[in-house]
């Protein structure tokens, strides 16, 4: 894995740093990155016998989710994506049938525009969530935006876990975790899918 910022660094340190190290990289670089973490996840049984697939809506320079959402919707996948209750400080996933079902939210982030139904922690059961974050290391721990609202979904959450992550979103070394931390189960990278639980 990538060399890290040390585990010295705290959070808030370490959500700069690899902000500006997302930032720097060039376009062309994380478009071709994020077709091979594509690539990575359409090779992946778990990923592809999920009834539904939860996930993030990419925004900025994330990991791109939005081509992988209409690759889904062409192979007639069901598909989930967060909503965010600020006041409630807490997120949940609403099925959508369409990238033409979100508009600008949180942040500007794009989510349900006529959210319906929240899927309950039953109907989440042989699904899975792609997560994003800013770094992962090789336990699945990551350090994502600090609102924490996928660590309190997370916690609940009874599917498998899989980080999006470019290889120079990977750390070498482990990262500052506390008590509410939820590691993912698999990260998914350019080179294929790297297995945290079976190191």
């Amino acid at each position: 894995m990538a060399s890290s910022y040390g585990t010295d660094a705290d959070k808030s340190s370490l959500r700069s740093n690899y902000l500006s190290v997302r930032a720097s990289l060039p376009a062309k670089n994380r478009a071709s990155s994020d077709a091979a973490i594509r690539k990575s996840l359409s090779g992946f049984d778990i990923f592809c016998d999920a009834r539904i697939v939860l996930t993030y809506v990419s925004f900025g320079p994330e990991v791109d989710t939005r081509a992988l959402i209409a690759a889904l919707f062409e192979e007639g996948r069901r598909v989930a994506v967060p909503l965010v209750n600020r006041k409630a400080h807490k997120m949940g996933f609403h099925e959508i049938f369409s990238l033409d079902d979100l508009e600008p939210g949180t942040m500007g982030i794009l989510e349900p525009a006529n959210p319906g139904h929240e899927l309950t922690v039953p109907e989440l059961v042989r699904t899975v969530c792609l997560v994003p974050g800013l770094v992962f290391d090789g336990d699945g721990h990551r350090v994502g935006y600090g609102g924490g609202y996928y660590d309190r979904f997370l916690w609940f959450y009874p599917g498998d876990k899989i980080g999006l992550a470019r290889t120079t979103m990977l750390s070498s070394n482990p990262l500052p975790t506390d008590s509410l931390d939820v590691p993912v189960d698999y990260i998914a990278t350019e080179g294929g899918i790297w297995n945290r639980r079976g190191r």
